[in-house]
């Protein structure tokens, strides 16, 4: 009955994600961080008393319940973090969400993802070179989720071109599955998932709608994506804060230029100027820029030199750092089932035999 914990994270207060995860590890797993005493957690590293005084973890089981039934009744789903369906590329970002929410068929972990982002004040040249692009990639044999906002302009135009080419798209939406915004779209939604996509959450069914949550619906489409490809926005807006994000996350940005004179320009404009993004034409840029041509053969480089002399615990720690481009030296542990003080050791000498690459944070990824 692990999914009541799972949903009842949601509902946890003054924790956070990174801290929850922390806590996660510090505890051994889920069930443990509901039942351990609060003067232990106070041990863990940065969580403080200000936490524990918000934290009602019997409050979170009962409202996880009443969250359970609403999802059977509409066919939701969660990902946990620390489950294979859970996106992977979401999963090396420090502060993603311990649990997603979703509806539809879409495999999160496709060989591609890309999202699209842009105004919702889009001109013909920006639906034209959105369209463009999303058939230059439906004629690659290599399935791509094409991931965006819902929202008006860019994005439900690379929904719906997704669509029209045959691609699966996955929509990030920034309130609870009680309700869909713009109301419009609603449709678009359900044809989203008839055509094996998916719309995803981190909010519960009853979360208020509030446009503060839209700028961590923002960090969910840049974390979910290799890359992200702004088409057309302003100086100041929803794209240009997902663009920012995925640089955070060391994703590879691509803009469109415009028109100098054009407002929905400036905003691409200034991040190709300040060096913020790659400029894109077509789909020739894409592929140059994240090694597209390159990625198959380099996978087989670096299998044929993993797991030659490894112990068996050194070898629990390159099958932790597999499944993501970084991982958290938490998160290693409780993949690998080995504790904390073991793990940096291994990790140390792992790093010296140039097999895994260390980042700030004591977040770790496999060495190219």
């Amino acid at each position: 009955m692990d999914e009541i914990y799972k949903i009842a994270l949601s509902f946890i207060s003054g924790f956070g994600p990174v801290n929850l995860k922390k806590a996660i590890a510090y505890t051994g797993d889920i069930q443990a961080f509901f039942t351990e005493k609060s003067q232990n957690l106070l041990k863990i590293p940065g969580i403080g008393q200000a936490c524990i005084q918000k934290l009602d973890r019997k409050s979170a089981l009962i409202q996880a319940e009443e969250e359970m039934k609403f999802m059977e009744r509409n066919k939701i789903e969660i990902a946990f973090y620390l489950d294979k369906n859970y996106p992977k590329r979401l999963l090396s970002c420090p502060d993603s969400p311990c649990v997603l929410y979703y509806k539809g068929n879409a495999n999160f972990n496709e060989v591609r993802n890309i999202s699209i982002v842009g105004t919702r004040n889009a001109s013909e040249y920006g639906k034209n070179q959105c369209n463009t692009l999303i058939q230059e990639l439906s004629k690659k044999s290599i399935k791509t989720n094409i991931i965006s906002g819902l929202a008006y302009g860019i994005d439900i135009c690379a929904h719906k071109a997704a669509m029209r080419f045959q691609l699966p798209t996955i929509a990030a939406i920034g309130h609870g599955f009680q309700q869909m915004y713009p109301a419009q779209h609603k449709k678009y939604a359900q044809e989203i998932i008839n055509n094996n996509g998916a719309i995803v959450s981190e909010f519960t069914s009853k979360s208020k709608f509030d446009p503060k949550n839209f700028v961590r619906r923002n960090r969910i489409i840049a974390g979910m994506s290799e890359a992200t490809i702004v088409i057309e926005s302003a100086r100041k807006g929803g794209s240009l804060v997902t663009a920012q994000i995925a640089n955070s996350y060391n994703r590879d940005v691509f803009a469109f230029p415009g028109r100098i004179s054009d407002q929905y320009s400036e905003g691409c404009n200034f991040l190709i100027k300040t060096n913020q993004a790659h400029l894109i034409e077509n789909i020739n840029d894409l592929e140059y820029i994240l090694g597209w041509d390159e990625q198959v053969h380099k996978a087989k480089e670096i299998q044929t030199k993993l797991f030659v002399d490894l112990t068996k615990e050194e070898e629990q720690i390159i099958s932790a750092l597999k499944d993501s481009e970084k991982t958290p030296i938490d998160l290693i542990c409780l993949k690998s089932s080995l504790p904390m003080s073991k793990v940096s050791s291994l990790l140390l000498k792992l790093e010296f035999d140039g097999m895994i690459k260390s980042h700030p944070g004591k977040i770790y990824s496999l060495n190219p």
